[in-house]
């Protein structure tokens, strides 16, 4: 698919009302049907796009899905529509009414900031990119907000604007999935000048940067949702403190930030108690773990690993409890005797810090359910040796 012109015409919208539900498995015998009224390559653009907007379900939701537009890379890199409604509250929050959205994808954050009633230069070098973004404009009724323009964001004139937002390729067609800052498209430098030439500067990288390559005039913030890592932002401007770390959970919002003088040195290792806490991942990726710990009252079960243990049950909005009833040496063998004799129906493997594949564990340990109990199992490591713990979630 290289020209999404096609889809927008009466004929190509009807066909793509008539595909939206196909499955996937019928996909064969439905096309063949159709190329007796329509274009073979317009019935195949129709069913890829129904198999994308069926993908982009999970990020988008079902109304908005069904009526925009996607490329393959679009659904794969756009921003999550939770997330970007989180981003562009911010902004509203702040007093943005114009942002320029550097390299915009097909317009998922642009999407966000104009429902949130913010004007929006969308740019992209890519013609069928913003192709898609212009249709996603007009087919969310967003158009009079959002203006899709097809350039190199560096030769962009982003005076006037409020605030720059940036989100540069960390994909590369040929190699996947780029870890070098400096390689991005473009590179994190240039993006960094970029932001802090704005009024508020804000910088989309990928959750796992370094730390020691986030820019120190920049605050830090990871971003979850539903307990998954979703992206990090780097923040530039006024109100911005340099050098702070900030989690972010979604949906309920809760925030863990800490500034560079109150950061907190890395917990004492102790004894696994009765509790085990696992940090939400943009805790553990903000390096906020200290800030749990103490607000726990617990300490680390092994000083390379991100469990918070202790004595004690506390609500948190940052970490998930889990009642412990055995830490054990792992074996296997031992585990399998264990989950029998209580009669496990339901065994949930989780892991850190250990070399044992969850599933490959499940199958060895409980081929067959021997009853109607449920167990958590953590492999992992403590005080350096690699261990068990079973335990059940708290509730």
């Amino acid at each position: 698919m290289n020209d999404l012109a096609p889809l927008l015409t009466p004929e190509g919208r009807a066909l793509l009302d008539e595909v939206r539900d196909t499955d996937p498995a019928h996909e064969l015998a439905v096309a063949t049907r159709l190329r007796r009224e329509h274009p073979a390559a317009l019935v195949s653009a129709a069913l890829g796009q129904a198999r994308l907007r069926q993908r982009a379900v999970a990020k988008f939701g079902a109304e908005d899905a069904r009526r925009m537009f996607f490329t393959p890379n679009g659904v794969e890199q756009s921003t999550r529509a939770s997330v970007a409604a989180y981003r562009a509250e911010c902004l509203r929050a702040k007093g943005v009414r114009s942002v320029a959205d550097l390299c915009c994808g097909i317009g998922g954050d642009a999407i966000a900031f104009a429902r949130a009633g913010i004007r929006v230069l969308a740019v992209d070098r890519d013609p069928l990119t913003c192709e898609a973004a212009r249709a996603n404009a007009d087919a969310l009724g967003l158009a009079d907000l959002i203006e899709v323009r097809e350039a190199d964001v560096t030769e962009v004139d982003t005076t006037g604007y409020d605030a720059v937002f940036a989100d540069p390729a960390r994909r590369s067609s040929g190699r996947g999935r780029i870890f070098d800052p400096e390689a991005y498209s473009p590179p994190l430098s240039w993006a960094v000048s970029a932001a802090l030439a704005a009024p508020l500067g804000l910088l989309k990288i990928a959750p796992g940067i370094p730390h020691e390559a986030i820019p120190a005039e920049a605050t830090a913030e990871w971003v979850s949702d539903g307990g998954d890592v979703k992206e990090a932002v780097l923040w530039f401007g006024p109100g911005v403190t340099p050098g702070a770390r900030r989690a972010t959970l979604l949906p309920s919002g809760a925030g863990l930030f800490a500034s560079p003088d109150a950061m907190l040195p890395d917990p004492a290792v102790r004894p696994v108690g009765r509790y085990l806490y696992e940090p939400d991942g943009a805790v553990i990726r903000a390096h906020l773990v200290a800030e749990v710990a103490e607000e726990l009252d617990g300490g680390l079960i092994d000083p390379t690993i991100a469990y918070v243990t202790s004595d004690a049950a506390h609500r948190t909005p940052y970490a998930t409890a889990y009642e412990i009833t055995d830490t054990l040496p792992f074996n296997a063998k031992k585990l399998k005797a264990l989950l029998r004799e209580r009669g496990t129906g339901t065994l949930t493997v989780k892991k850190r810090g250990s070399a044992v594949e969850p599933e490959e564990l499940r199958r060895k340990v409980l081929p067959k359910p021997h009853g109607a109990g449920s167990v958590t199992v953590f492999l992992t490591r403590v005080d350096g040796a690699p261990a068990m713990l079973l335990g059940h979630p708290v509730r």
